[in-house]
């Protein structure tokens, strides 16, 4: 809800195309800037914890904005939604380093079965995804700005309060109490001996350039070059990740039978091919099935990302690790943002084109050189 609905909300604030791109920016750049932070107080205080406290926080934030928008003129209300973006992104960082540590101590112990976890915790986030963005259109476009917010306020509470301790730890990284350079170096050192992780999120980061700037440009698009309303934003999101649940659940039987590379590469195929046709399609219901089937082969793509990630890093440095690979996959998104406001509305078509271009040909490289050093990486271990 609040990774579409906020940036929804500056569009029917401002209507200006700009100011959307850069709330999208505020609601990613936070996380580049704590992701080395993050993941060292995952690794020394525990996931639960972190969990929690970013729940509490994110509730206290979202909780005290919503009554003060209700207080304040339109100049002073998009500061606070700026605001507001940049905070969610922030704590957005703690609990999903969190949540992705705990995913990977339960990956580990399922052995060669690694993937059926990871699509299971996929298709819970999917699920998520699939009544977000619709239940904060909807809010936002009858409850107004107060209603969506208290309703994201709500849930964080409902978060923290269910989180539950964990009987098992991770493992602590030797470095965790050393400043957030010293998870940066070993997180980096980890990711440069781990040549097929690297090729994989070289490639991820390119094609979640094209993702990021799909999502940013969708709210414009929509609204303001198809005729549709907020609703019709959520409702597009909506869809894709029903698509994508679909997606997740298929990809186990996929997986099972031809192995993660082949089904990376179909999934590649998949992502490819609809996001070059997103900036050809002139009609809403067109728009509707292209992001589908899209987020769907991008959905498959993150279950086996997330299962070569959790087999590659070490437990001891996981936190560490996963939060500069999160550090890549994240720097496209504010970008994106970037692209957005810098690019006139008339041009964004020219624009999608080129990043799906860029994405097609950076999983290429990744599902070619990645998978055939992780090959010669596996004979060399036997």
């Amino acid at each position: 809800m609040a990774t579409y609905g906020i940036p929804l909300l500056v569009l029917g604030t401002t209507n200006s195309s700009s100011l959307t791109g850069i709330s999208f920016v505020l609601t990613w750049a936070p996380r580049l800037c704590t992701f080395g932070l993050a993941g060292m107080a995952v690794d020394h205080y525990g996931p639960a914890r972190v969990f929690r406290l970013a729940a509490t926080v994110r509730t206290l934030v979202v909780g005290l904005t919503a009554p003060a928008l209700a207080m304040t003129d339109d100049s002073t209300a998009l500061g606070l939604v700026m605001l507001l973006s940049a905070c969610t992104g922030c704590l957005t960082q703690f609990s999903f380093i969190a949540a992705e540590s705990v995913g990977a101590t339960a990956s580990r112990d399922a052995g060669d079965a690694a993937h059926r976890v990871q699509s299971v915790l996929l298709g819970i986030d999917q699920a998520a995804a699939l009544a977000g963005p619709a239940a904060g259109g909807l809010l936002l476009q009858w409850k107004g700005p107060g209603g969506m917010l208290a309703v994201i306020s709500g849930l964080s509470m409902l978060s923290a309060l269910i989180a539950p301790r964990l009987s098992r730890t991770p493992p602590r990284a030797p470095e965790a109490t050393a400043p957030a350079a010293g998870g940066w170096r070993t997180g980096w050192a980890t990711l440069r001996a781990l040549p097929a992780l690297a090729w994989l999120v070289a490639g991820l980061a390119l094609s979640n350039l094209a993702l990021g700037l799909v999502e940013a440009a969708t709210p414009v698009l929509v609204v303001q070059q198809l005729g549709r309303s907020s609703a019709s934003v959520g409702l597009v999101w909506s869809c894709a990740a029903a698509a994508s649940l679909l997606a997740v659940a298929t990809c186990r039987v996929v997986i099972d039978r031809w192995g993660l590379t082949k089904a990376g590469r179909c999934a590649a195929l998949v992502t490819s091919v609809p996001c070059f046709l997103v900036a050809h399609v002139d009609s809403y219901p067109a728009y509707l099935v292209v992001i589908a089937v899209f987020m769907a082969g991008d959905s498959v793509l993150a279950v086996v990302l997330r299962t070569f990630r959790s087999q590659l890093i070490p437990a001891e440095v996981f936190g560490s690790t996963l939060s500069v690979t999160v550090l890549f996959l994240l720097l496209p998104y504010p970008l994106a943002g970037v692209l957005m406001a810098l690019v006139d509305p008339a041009a964004l078509h020219t624009l999608i084109t080129v990043c799906a271009v860029l994405q097609g040909l950076g999983l290429a490289c990744a599902l070619t050189y990645g998978t055939r050093c992780r090959s010669r990486r596996g004979k060399h271990r036997r």
